[in-house]
């Protein structure tokens, strides 16, 4: 990698002005904060991954339908949390990933970062507040997506964890209060956050706003997730809903001051067994843009399922089977209407993935993961600055293999 690992720091800490506003404000609540007892409650973790990525037709994180496939998907992070109070947590991670695109995307930036207040902790009931860059609850792998270790499989449902608007989906930066209350049926848990949605070049890319000098700021944003588990741990369900506004400022011609709003909801579902899970995910995701213009101006709902099955053969092995659909209207699930629109083609609106992977831990510390999609449409497949939709096959296969270490 060529980029610069202290000016990656320098730009991850100049857009997280509120963990450090948050730190400052609890740091006169800390009444000891630099003693040996706080040093032992420090922790550092991280993680590397390296994927090779090989397309037949489109391509994929780089140029993967090419020569030997790509090796432009790499993610590597580095996180610590320290308790300077038994109810308070300083916790941050710092995040390098590029999945194509130039390596200049590589850059370090803060992935999240948040002082953990804890109001109440007791056997039956967690109270508590975050404050800075917190990790958005979305879905049931939204959280902790970023770490391989915690995916069953190389890729998630791209129908339901966007890699082409990943900015949008992965955290939020403002307040998240959490409510976890333990009962004789399981444990209940609650989590609402409000701040600004990170609102980045790939949003702008997917609303097909890049074309235009304008410039598309984060807005006051929501998000929310009602969570239960068994005690079993056996039955596990969710429902999770946002809603995410920008707004756009043009800056000539032909479009004006407009809006953007994403509002989603995904309901879902997980059972374990000792040696085998079944997960189902349902999404209803609404984006509106107003006030553009005429042309520009829309209102439509996408719809998002799968259903996967995975299988635990031994301690250190792992196979997984998956059917991932994406429909970008639910008013035109062929994507002929916007074919005959003149705005691309058909198959650039839906997708319906069949996934196969493996993933075998030889330690603890390392898992070597492949897997095998065949995808009939492009509706997920990462948009490229310069590249033409109409230039993509509507049928394609793609290979992965990923080597993953953390420590």
């Amino acid at each position: 990698m060529s980029f610069q690992w202290n000016e990656g720091i320098s730009i991850a800490c100049k857009h997280t002005k509120w963990f450090w506003v948050s730190l400052l404000a609890i740091y006169p609540f800390a009444p000891t904060w630099a003693n040996d007892s706080m040093l032992d409650t420090l922790q550092v973790h991280g993680f590397l991954s390296q994927a090779l990525v090989i397309t037949d037709d489109n391509n994929f994180f780089g140029n993967s339908s090419k020569n030997a496939g790509s090796l432009e998907y790499t993610e590597l992070g580095l996180n610590a949390s320290i308790r300077p109070h038994s109810n308070l947590l300083v916790a941050a991670q710092v995040l390098s990933r590029r999945a194509g695109g130039e390596t200049s995307d590589a850059i370090p930036t803060l992935d999240y970062g948040v002082v953990d207040y804890q109001m109440v902790s007791n056997q039956q009931r967690t109270l508590g507040l975050q404050l800075g860059r917190f990790k958005n609850p979305f879905g049931l792998y939204n959280q902790t997506r970023d770490v391989a270790f915690t995916r069953p499989s190389i890729l998630l449902p791209q129908s339901i964890y966007f890699d082409r608007t990943r900015s949008l989906g992965m955290a939020g930066d403002g307040a998240s209060l959490y409510h976890e209350e333990r009962t004789q049926a399981g444990v209940f848990r609650f989590q609402a956050g409000v701040g600004k949605a990170r609102i980045e070049d790939d949003v702008d890319l997917a609303l097909g706003l890049d074309r235009f000098p304008g410039t598309l700021q984060a807005g006051s944003s929501a998000i929310g997730q009602v969570r239960f588990e068994d005690n079993s741990g056996r039955f596990l369900m969710a429902v999770s809903t946002a809603s995410a506004n920008a707004n756009y400022q043009g800056s000539q011609p032909p479009l004006d001051n407009g809006s953007f709003q994403f509002l989603p909801w995904v309901f879902s579902l997980q059972y374990n067994h000792e040696l085998w899970s079944l997960t189902s995910e349902y999404a209803l995701r609404t984006i509106e843009l107003d006030g553009f213009n005429p042309g520009i101006d829309q209102k439509k709902t996408g719809e998002s399922w799968y259903v996967q099955y995975t299988r635990r053969v031994a301690s250190d092995w792992q196979w997984l089977v998956r059917f991932d659909r994406l429909i970008n209207d639910r008013n035109d699930r062929s994507g002929s209407a916007y074919e005959q629109s003149g705005l691309g083609p058909a198959h650039s609106q839906f997708a319906d993935d069949i996934t196969v992977g493996v993933q075998w831990m030889p330690r603890p510390n390392i898992m070597l993961a492949g897997e095998y999609h065949h995808v009939d449409g492009t509706g997920w497949l990462p948009l490229n600055t310069g590249a033409s939709a109409s230039e993509t096959s509507r049928h394609w296969n793609m290979l992965l293999f990923q080597l993953s270490l953390r420590f």
